[in-house]
C-alpha cells in the first residue's frame, strides 16, 4: 500500500488477513502500526498487526502495489520504487481525479503494469496508528487479464470489487460525485451526508452540468442522475470529505486534479466552467489560509 493514508490504511488492514500486507506512509503513522498495531474504528472495530515502513527497499516477484497517494504526490513516491519495479509487477492507481495512470506510467519509465481503479470506501484518518472506517462501497478496476485475480482479492477481504470494461466512464463518474461532494462540504466544513440539502441543489447541478458538459468532449457519455445518486448515497453517511480533512490538517489538497481538472479541460475546448473554476479559486484560497474550517 503505497501512500497509506485513510484509505490504503483501510484496504491494508482488510486484505491483511490472507494476504502479505506491508503499508508505506509517513513516519508518524508508520511508528505507531509498528509499535502498537493499525487501530480501526467505526464500522468496524478492531487492532490489525502490519507491517509498515517509510520506504521500499524491495518488491517481490507478482507483487501488487497499490497507489493511494493524491495524484499530486504520485511521482514523488513512486521515483523511488521505479527502478524495483518489474514486468511481474502491477501498480494498481486507486486515486481520485483526471490521469493518475498517466502520471504513474512517466514516473515509472513505463515499467510494469499501471492499472486504474477508483472505490467508493470512505475513511477517516483520525492519528497517527489510528483510521475510522466510514462507507462501504463498492471498488471498480480495469478490464486486464491480471484483473480478475485482484478482484477476487479484494472481494475475498470484504472489499467488494467488480472488473469494468469502460473504466474511463467510471473514472469520469467518480470524478463528478468528487467535483460536487468533496468541494461543497469541504467550503461548508460539514459532513458529507450535508450534500443533499435541498438548498444546494442548484449549485449542484450547475456543477454537475458542467461537468457532464467537459466529458462530452472527451467521447465520454455520462447518462445517470448524478444529482439523485449523489443525494441518496450520501445522505446518510458521516464521513468527511478527503478534502475538509486535508484541509483541516493544512495539507495541499486534490482540487487541482478535480475541479480544476474539468475546468482546465473546459478552457481547452472553449467551453464555459466558471462553477468548477470558482470552486476551485476558493479551495486554493482555503489551503493557504492560516485557520483551517472548523465542522459545524
Amino acid at each position: 500500500m503505497l501512500g497509506a493514508g485513510a484509505i490504503g490504511s483501510l484496504f491494508g488492514a482488510k486484505l491483511a488477513a490472507t494476504n502479505d500486507v506491508t503499508l508505506v506512509g509517513r513516519a508518524e503513522h508508520v511508528a505507531a502500526i509498528n509499535s502498537r498495531g493499525l487501530r480501526v474504528e467505526g464500522l468496524e472495530s478492531r487492532v490489525v498487526p502490519l507491517r509498515a515502513v517509510t520506504a521500499v527497499e524491495k518488491i517481490s516477484p507478482d507483487a501488487l502495489v497499490i497507489l493511494t497517494t493524491k495524484v499530486s504526490d504520485s511521482a514523488t513516491a513512486l521515483a523511488p520504487i521505479a527502478p524495483l519495479v518489474q514486468d511481474d509487477t502491477t501498480i494498481l492507481c486507486l486515486q481520485n481525479g483526471l490521469g493518475s495512470e498517466t502520471v504513474a506510467r512517466e514516473a515509472l519509465g513505463h515499467r510494469g503494469i499501471i492499472l486504474r481503479g477508483v472505490t467508493q470506501a470512505g475513511a477517516i484518518f483520525k492519528a497517527p496508528g489510528v483510521i475510522q472506517f466510514m462507507a462501504r462501497g463498492q471498488t471498480v478496476i480495469e478490464s486486464h487479464e491480471r484483473s480478475a485475480a485482484i478482484a477476487r482479492t479484494f472481494s475475498e477481504a470484504g472489499l467488494d470489487c467488480r472488473i469494468s470494461t469502460g473504466i474511463t466512464v467510471d473514472v469520469w463518474h467518480k470524478l463528478v460525485v468528487n467535483c460536487v461532494v468533496n468541494p461543497i462540504t469541504a467550503i461548508l466544513g460539514c459532513e458529507v451526508g450535508g450534500i443533499a440539502n435541498p438548498q444546494l441543489d442548484p449549485l449542484k447541478r450547475l456543477v454537475i452540468d458542467e461537468c457532464v458538459a467537459v466529458a462530452a468532449s472527451q467521447g465520454v457519455t455520462l447518462t445517470a442522475n448524478l444529482q439523485q445518486e449523489i443525494d441518496d448515497f450520501f445522505r446518510p453517511s458521516h464521513n468527511l470529505a478527503s478534502m475538509l480533512q486535508d484541509l483541516r490538517r493544512g495539507h495541499a489538497t486534490e482540487i487541482d486534479y478535480l475541479n480544476g481538472a474539468v475546468a482546465a479541460l473546459a478552457a481547452r475546448q472553449d467551453i464555459p466552467c466558471p462553477v468548477n473554476a470558482a470552486l476551485t479559486a476558493i479551495v486554493k484560497a482555503m489551503e493557504a489560509s492560516p485557520r483551517p474550517p472548523e465542522s459545524n
